[in-house]
């Protein structure tokens, strides 16, 4: 039998600080190698090794195209050990010219499109880099940026690109660490290089000067950006904020007075198909009364056609009602949460960010200009002997004829080091001819002033970041403004107006009055019905609330689980039989029933109470739900119920309390806690059976209920006040139960 190899290193470890050491270096490593981008180049591992590996491909601009399987397959083989899928994604969308502002892959096949349709598959598609990926690229082998080893140590991989090209604002970046996130838009290139020129020759630069260069981001995708000059100012100052984008649309006369609205260009990073399909839906839906119909005319260019009802209707009116409930304007997020040149992860402002990639140039010069003296200086080492060599041509060629070991004797004759001795001894013999001799002496001449003029220049600093300005001017001449690809899509308006149409406005408005029986069989019936008016229900029921109420009002219901529930009144069935049961609409099982209803009215406060003598304050806004659930806001425990809930008006300032045991307590509504989720505070004790009702009032005006038919009301309330929790005193005559 054999036995199992003890265990060497065994530690005891608390199982907490196990997992939080684990989960920790997890986090580091999805912030670190995922989901951020440099600040120096824009780019996160995925993408900066997706061009490394083109790059390596010789996928140059004016080459030809390869397989984007191949070029995946090189990038999870050699440098990204992760799934084909995700890094053939980010492939696409470096290749979208709706998705990227400055693509820095150009795509042949397809690869996608505005309205949401996925890339072909990789071994259909092709691939080769842009002139963008080739000035991001630029210098790369002349020591500009560190290399670090691949995962299995084979190859290396650069660690950032020298970037001459300001992809980070340029192209933008989104991504959801751990614990962190970042949202940063594309920009225009011409803009970033004005302000970049701008903080060269004034470090010191006001936000207000850079966001006059810089007026906001330009998408891809164009449209309207439309926020206030100071929330943009506010949001490039701390990196944070965010801002209001909405579609490009125009008005197109038609015959006898009408006209219909086209939509030229929509937010970026929506779906145009699902867009239409959301217009469509709210069409549907009855809430756009002012829109007719919507239909897609896009070919190659966006071509939204909108109907409108009829021709008074305000296109401005109908476009205002659409940007409010569709993705005909969004909110781009602003969060420069980037890795700095340090490593580290932080949020910062737009100046911090075009000085970081300043720097970066800057010792991108600097490596670059050093590595090239490195070599003029090698070159100058060999080009030294050969002269030396030229000027004792006799004595040279005796000596490797005659010699044993002619490089030692070289180097001991004439002085030579062992580099210049083995470019003698390689020399052929016809590079002994005058002319080559002359050729050598040129050589040497300019190598050597080129040499001087780099040490010049490594002394010289604002030499340095003149040469920078100079690289980033001709950068701007690449793909600035004269070109297509760099003219400004997205337009810098005005912020829209304060005024927003409310949704009710929009919506056709009748009077209806809900009714619900007995039983809980629920239905609207149009107009508002008086008392006196007859309501007919099923045989052995009867009615029990009826509320009068808005065709666009919501219903709160609230039931003996704790529970409230939201139906909308237009969701209700009409007057024509019976209505419907009420547990149709809302998720009430398991025995439970309704305490009370009433219309939603934003603002409201409600007192809460259990069957235990339990409850508390809650906001009307937090006990409306979204779902059949319900929301849950009175906690109970086992056996208890919900029993009473009452309206505040903004005037009361007492409660009264009644219970089983037919005993009333009245103290200051201040007594009771606000909250929006719990058991509550005791509002009265009990020796035997629980609450029956709670009422708010304004203590000077005195307490009222119902007695039969008619009202009564009690104004020395004197005996029955007290502090909450008390058990109170029997009530006054003819209140024996409920309130109301």
């Amino acid at each position: 039998m054999i036995k199992p190899r003890p265990t060497e290193d065994i530690r005891d470890t608390p199982l907490a600080d196990a997992l939080s050491e684990r989960y920790l270096a997890y986090a580091l490593s999805t912030i670190m190698s995922r989901s951020l981008p440099d600040v120096r180049d824009g780019l996160k591992p995925v993408h900066r090794r997706l061009l490394y590996a083109m790059r390596q491909l010789r996928l140059d601009p004016d080459q030809g195209f390869k397989k984007c399987a191949r070029v995946v397959g090189d990038v999870i083989g050699k440098y990204h050990p992760h799934g084909d899928v995700a890094v053939y994604d980010a492939l696409v969308r470096l290749a979208q010219g709706f998705a990227a502002r400055y693509p820095l892959v150009d795509g042949q096949g397809n690869f996608g499109n505005i309205d949401g349709d996925n890339a072909a598959a990789m071994r259909y598609t092709e691939a080769r880099l842009t002139a963008v990926a080739s000035a991001l690229m630029e210098g790369i082998d002349e020591d500009t940026v560190d290399f670090r080893a691949t995962y299995d140590g084979e190859e290396s991989e650069p660690e950032v690109l020298p970037a001459r090209f300001p992809n980070l604002l340029a192209n933008g970046s989104n991504g959801i660490a751990v614990g962190m996130a970042t949202s940063i838009p594309p920009h225009n290139v011409d803009e970033i290089c004005a302000a970049l020129l701008h903080l060269i020759k004034f470090p010191n630069a006001t936000i207000e000067k850079l966001v006059d260069l810089i007026p906001g981001p330009d998408f891809p995708t164009g449209g309207v950006l439309g926020e206030t000059r100071e929330a943009i100012v506010e949001a490039y100052r701390t990196g944070r904020g965010s801002m209001r984008l909405r579609a490009r649309w125009n008005v197109e006369k038609l015959k006898h007075g009408l006209y219909q609205i086209v939509i030229t260009e929509i937010p970026y990073q929506v779906q145009k198909a699902r867009l239409i399909e959301r217009i469509a839906e709210l069409l549907l839906a009855r809430k756009l009364p002012f829109l007719e119909d919507v239909r897609d005319e896009s070919a190659d260019d966006v071509r939204i056609v909108l109907e409108p009802r009829n021709r008074t209707v305000e296109p401005e009116m109908l476009m205002e009602q659409l940007f409010h409930q569709s993705d005909l304007e969004v909110r781009i997020g602003l969060n420069m949460n980037v890795l700095d040149g340090g490593r580290t992860p932080r949020v910062m402002g737009l100046a911090e960010v075009l000085k970081a990639f300043l720097h970066h140039r800057h010792d991108v010069l600097q490596r670059r200009s050093r590595h090239r003296l490195e070599k003029i200086n090698a070159r100058l080492e060999v080009l030294a002997g050969l002269l030396i060599a030229y000027l004792n041509l006799d004595e040279v060629i005796r000596i490797i004829r005659e010699e044993d070991d002619a490089k030692a004797s070289l180097m001991s004759a004439f002085k030579l080091t062992e580099v210049q001795a083995d470019a003698v001894l390689n020399m052929r013999l016809r590079q002994l001819r005058k002319l080559e001799e002359m050729e050598i002496h040129r050589e040497h001449r300019g190598l050597s002033s080129e040499a001087a003029d780099l040490k010049a220049l490594l002394k010289d600093e604002a030499r340095r970041w003149k040469t920078i300005a100079d690289e980033i001017s001709a950068t701007r001449e690449e793909f600035g403004r004269k070109t297509e690809l760099g003219r400004r899509r997205t337009e810098i308006g005005a912020a829209p107006s304060a005024i927003i149409v409310p949704l009710e406005a929009m919506i056709e408005r009748e009077p209806v009055t809900v009714v619900c029986s007995e039983k809980g069989w629920i239905r609207t019936l149009k107009g508002h019905i008086g008392e006196n008016d007859e309501v007919k229900y099923k045989e052995g029921d009867r009615g029990r609330f009826t509320l009068p109420a808005q065709s666009t009002d919501k219903l709160i219901v609230f039931a003996t689980n704790g529970r409230f529930y939201t139906v909308g009144c237009d969701k209700l069935p009409g007057g024509r039989g019976h209505g419907e049961p009420l547990r149709l609409m809302i998720d009430l099982e398991g025995g439970f029933d309704v305490v009370t209803m009433f219309i939603h009215q934003p603002g409201r406060r409600l007192l809460v109470a259990s069957d235990a003598g339990r409850g508390f304050l809650v906001d009307e806004d937090d006990v409306v739900a979204q779902t059949r659930n319900g929301r849950q806001v009175l906690n109970l425990d086992s056996g208890e119920e919900a029993a009473s809930c009452a309206v505040l008006e903004p005037i009361h300032d007492s409660v009264a309390v009644i219970g089983e045991n037919r005993k009333l307590l009245i103290f200051g509504l201040d007594e009771l806690p606000a909250m929006t989720r719990g058991r509550g505070v005791i509002l009265q004790r009990y020796q035997d059976g629980g609450l029956i009702d709670v009422k708010t009032f304004r203590l000077d005006e005195g307490l009222t209920w119902r007695q039969g038919s008619r009202t009564r009301t009690e104004t020395d309330l004197t005996a029955w006040q007290g502090k909450r929790g008390q058990a109170g005193r029997l009530p006054p005559r003819g209140l024996s139960g409920r309130f109301t």
